[in-house]
Order: C-alpha cells, then structure tokens, then sequence
C-alpha cells in the first residue's frame, strides 16, 4: 500500500536557513515523488529499495554514466580480464542482515567462494588459514587454539544477532549478551589483544592481518573490534567474489528495486538543489562535505561547518595484474582463500599501518590481496587469471608503491612478477576521481577513530538525518561505516520513512 503523502503544513515559522532553495523545493504537492537518492553506490540502491518496499515512490539519480559505486568491474589490463575497481571479497555482502533478506539471486547475483576466507603466508613456514571450520582453523594455531576458540566459539552462537547490533547506530542492542561480550573484546588496540591473547606468532599475525582492515594503527582503541569481526565472519562464510565481477551486486540491487517500481537515471550529476525533481525527502549517498556543499544555505551553518571537519583518514594505493597463471604462493593452500593478508608479523603490520598513519610509506607494506580469477572463470581468458593487491597510505599520496608491493608478494610467491602480462595501478587521486566520496583516497566512508566511529558524520541522536527534517545522508560516513553491505542505506531510509509518516498524517 502506497503512503498517503500531504504537504507539510507550516503552522510556525521556519528558521532562516529554512526558506532557502531545498527546503522550498522539497514543499511538493500530492503526486511528486516520495524520495529521491542522489549516488547509485551499494548504500543508495539499499535505501532505495528499502523506501519502495514501503511503498515509497523513489527516484535515484547517479552522476557517472553506470551505476555501482565502489563496485565496479572493468577491463583494466587487458581484453578478457575483468578486474574490480574498488572492493573485491564481499564478507559483508553476504552476510549483511538487509541484503541477505534481498532476492538478489533471482536478479543476477552468484557468490563465488573456496574452502577458506583468509591465508597470511608467514617466512618459511606454512601459511596461516581461516578456514569456514572453526576447528579446522584451530588446528594449525598451537599452544593458541583454544584461546582464539574460546573467544569466538561463544560469539558464533548468536552472530547473526550480533551483526545485526554491530551494523548499525549507536543504541540500545536487541542480542545484548553477545553484543557485550563482543565489545569488551574489541574496545582494546589491536597490537595488546594480540599479545594478551596469544603466545604465538601465528595467531597474533592472522588476527593483525584482520585488524588492518581498519587502516588505523593498531595501537589504536578500539582496532581489535575489527580483528574479532573479520575474523569471526571467516568462520560463518568464507568470504566471496561475486560472480562476473562486483558490479554484479549493484545490477541485482538495481534490477530488484526497478521490479518494486523505483527508477533510476546515470549520467545526472548534483551540485546543487536546482538539479534535483520535487519530492518528500532527499537521501544522499555522498560524503559529508558534498552533502554541505549540494545543500548550502538549506543547512544550518553551523552544521555545515561540522560536515566539514569530517576527517577522512588515509588512502590507498592499488595494483590490478593480468596474469599468466595463478599466483605462485610457497604454500598453495593459499589459493584456496579469496583474500590473502600479506605483511608479515604482528609487528611488521603495525609498524607498516603506523608509519602510513605519520604520512609515510612503508618499505614492506601490509597489503589486501584478492585473487577472484581462482574462484570465478569468468574473470580471465582460460590459463589466465586476474588479482589486486593495495596497500594504506598517507592521503592524497602521489607516491608510486607498484614495486614495494611486488616485492612482498614475491617475498611470499617466488617467481610472480614472471608472470605479470600487463598491471594498472590507482593513487589516491585516481580512487577520488573515480568516485568523489573517496576523499584523498580514503575508501571507508571516512576514519573510524574512536573520536569519530561513533559520532559520524556529526554526533546527532539520529546520525543519518540532519537539521533540515527532509534531507539526510545515506553514505559509508554514516554507521556502521564503510563496506559493501547496505546497512547505512537501509538504516537511514528507515529514518526517512518516518518523516515520510508525519507528512502523510499532518493534515489528516
């Protein structure tokens, strides 16, 4: 059933940033559109269908000429070799608690995966696996399998409870137990959980690696949430390519929401609210500094001047290859993760995450390496294959890493530059011109510091509004952050869809 949508009626004066031109714009008659998304990323299709799947009438406008965001697929090598652009293993994806409810396989969308997540090659012994059997994983830890079970045999009784509570908003948790039990474990700097936990190399190597998604250093609070999480995710799914490319999850968003009526039109940039149709509200699937800079004068000053102090943290730098065989690992059972954590100990990685974090570039850099072409055929012509790695460095960097990177993958798969056919590589600055919300390279939606994880894009009782009641922001700046699973979108369309309540009754 449709919403019944009325005028909001003004029966007290508006403020004076009110009567500016998206205020106004937004005062729309009986047939306009209920909401406009402006960005077409994973987080504005997720808010989109969320908005239809209440009945909303939606219009999402993208300014490039396809859709997808930090999803994207391109041949960027050569012909045949389809390489993701941004994010390429999707632990988030398939375990998100909005998307999993899509029917995003009647729409296109295969995940793609081996026997395990993760592998973090170590000097002359074998690689470290997360393997989807936590007990399998276990085994090759020691002294330490009974420590890292202990911690997330507990955790896994409830993790889709407790990811529905870690993916969201500040707030009062609906899996209070597991969500306490995993707090108290993630609140501590990485570089103390892995030595107070573990004995051993291994597990401490393989739980930085986890860490250093969070491109902090990890002797920042709160950096062991990300190694308990990624590493407690390895053992619900292993961690997935989608199949054909990850553009692949944002067609299926698109063909879903197109099904329930919403429309979506590329090639329409927003810079102001002069390009933007009449409707109830207006979700923005852009970083804080583009929403303060789309919406000016329609936005209090003193919130814009916050939007605008939003630290966007460091970037990275990329490598795609096409290659002429698999990856040449010296333990090949790391062909059998899509993800590789290559960098070495515990200290190695922090030292490398905080030299990046002092806006220098370490000479053995801790790098994400994905390996699609190993699960999904469709990459690469027969015999070959595709893969990335990047590396975190200080934002806005013009330095070029390619040899760094090689040199630590050789480091740990002898002879793979002999098998290089041709590489492409991304800056910071490329990353910001292939999507403005990657602000000086940084692909998260922004830091996750404790001054900021909790409070973004601005501290506000409801993160994802702002003080104009028909505008609000939808991005990775938003919680639970970046990454591609939705949540952010699904989150703030749902305090949209609140606002489009009030109006339906205003006048009733």
């Amino acid at each position: 059933m449709r919403f019944l949508v009325v005028p909001l009626r003004r029966e007290t004066a508006a403020p004076a940033w009110a009567s500016c031109s998206i205020y106004g714009f937004l005062v729309t008659m009986d047939g306009d559109l209920d909401a406009v998304v402006v960005g077409a990323g994973p987080n504005g299709l997720a808010a989109a269908i969320a908005l239809a799947q209440a009945g909303a009438s939606v219009l999402v406008l993208e300014g490039e000429s396809s859709i997808g965001g930090g999803t994207r697929t391109a041949e960027l090598t050569l012909p045949g070799f389809h390489h993701d652009v941004c994010s390429g293993a999707h632990p988030m994806g398939i375990l998100s608690p909005y998307l999993r409810e899509l029917p995003l396989e009647q729409h296109g969308l295969e995940w793609l995966a081996g026997e395990a997540s993760v592998a973090h090659p170590l000097d002359g012994e074998p690689a470290v696996m997360l393997w989807r059997s936590l007990d399998r994983s276990c085994e090759s830890l020691g002294a330490d399998a009974n420590a890292y079970r202990g911690v997330l045999a507990p955790l896994l009784r409830d993790v889709h409870g407790l990811l529905l509570d870690a993916l969201g908003p500040l707030g009062i948790p609906r899996h209070p137990i597991a969500f306490a039990r995993f707090g108290l474990r993630g609140l501590w700097p990485a570089t103390w959980t892995g030595g107070a936990t573990f004995r051993g190399e291994r597990a401490r190597a393989v739980f930085a690696g986890c860490a250093g998604h969070s491109i902090l250093p990890l002797s920042h609070f709160m950096t062991s949430a990300l190694g308990w999480m990624f590493a407690l995710t390895a053992h619900v799914e292993a961690w997935p390519v989608a199949k054909g490319g990850s553009r692949a999850i944002t067609d299926a968003l698109a063909s879903y929401l197109k099904s329930l009526g919403g429309t979506i039109r590329t090639g329409v940039p927003v810079r102001s609210a002069a390009d933007l149709p009449p409707s109830r509200v207006v979700l923005f699937d852009t970083d804080p500094h583009q929403l303060a800079s789309i919406c000016g004068e329609a936005l209090p000053d003193g919130y814009r001047r916050r939007l605008r102090r939003y630290r966007f943290g460091p970037g990275v730098f990329k490598l795609d290859w096409a290659l002429d065989g698999p990856i040449p690992w010296a333990d090949p059972d790391c062909l059998q993760a899509s993800t590789v954590h290559v960098g070495g100990t515990l200290d190695e990685i922090a030292a490398s995450e905080y030299a990046m974090w002092r806006g220098l570039h370490s000479e053995r850099p801790y790098l994400i390496v994905v390996q699609q072409s190993q699960f999904d055929p469709t990459r690469a012509p027969a015999g070959k294959h595709t893969g990335y790695a990047y590396c975190h460095v200080p934002a806005g960097s013009k330095v070029d890493m390619t040899d760094r990177i090689e040199r630590q993958i050789e480091r740990f798969a002898p002879g793979f530059r002999d098998l290089v056919l041709a590489r492409h590589t991304m800056s910071t600055g490329d990353f910001e011109r292939h999507n403005p919300n990657n602000v000086g390279g940084a692909i998260t939606g922004g830091a996750a510091d404790i001054g900021q994880l909790f409070t973004r894009p601005v501290a506000r009782l409801d993160p994802y509004s702002t003080p104009n009641p028909r505008v609000f922001i939808c991005s990775g700046s938003t919680p639970p952050g970046g990454g591609v699973h939705g949540m952010c979108g699904y989150h703030a369309a749902q305090s949209a869809l609140r606002r489009i309540e009030r109006l339906a009754v205003a006048r009733l």
